[in-house]
C-alpha cells in the first residue's frame, strides 16, 4: 500500500484547504498512460474519491485518493514532497525501503 510522509500529508493538507475542499477531499492519483517499464500518472485535487478508488488517509487529515490502476502501481512506494531550487514543492514517489523480516 501506498505510504505518506509527513511532508507529504502536510502538503496534501494545505494544497485541499487552499482549493477549498480540505473536508472530503483529497489529492487523486490516475494512470494516465501506461508504458512498458510503468505508467505515466495525473495527479489533480478531487473533491471526493471517484467509484472505485482506493482511499488513503493519513492522522493528520490528509487523503489520498488512488484509481485501481494506479493503485497497483503504486503499492510498494512512498509519497513524498521535496523542494526544487525555486523552493517549489513536488510531489515524488519513491520505493519504500526494505523493511525488515522479522
Amino acid at each position: 500500500m501506498l505510504a505518506l510522509t509527513d511532508a507529504a500529508a502536510e502538503a496534501i493538507s494545505a494544497l485541499t484547504a487552499q482549493e477549498g475542499k480540505q473536508e472530503s477531499g483529497g489529492l487523486r492519483f490516475a494512470v494516465q498512460a501506461q508504458q512498458e517499464q510503468g505508467a505515466q500518472l495525473a495527479l489533480s485535487v478531487a473533491e471526493q474519491p471517484e467509484a472505485g478508488d482506493q482511499v488513503l488517509g493519513s492522522d493528520g487529515g490528509a487523503k489520498v485518493f488512488l484509481q485501481p490502476e494506479a493503485a497497483q502501481f503504486l503499492e510498494d512506494k512512498v509519497l513524498d514532497v521535496q523542494q526544487d531550487e525555486q523552493g517549489q514543492l513536488n510531489f515524488a514517489v519513491m520505493p519504500q525501503p526494505d523493511q525488515p523480516t522479522a
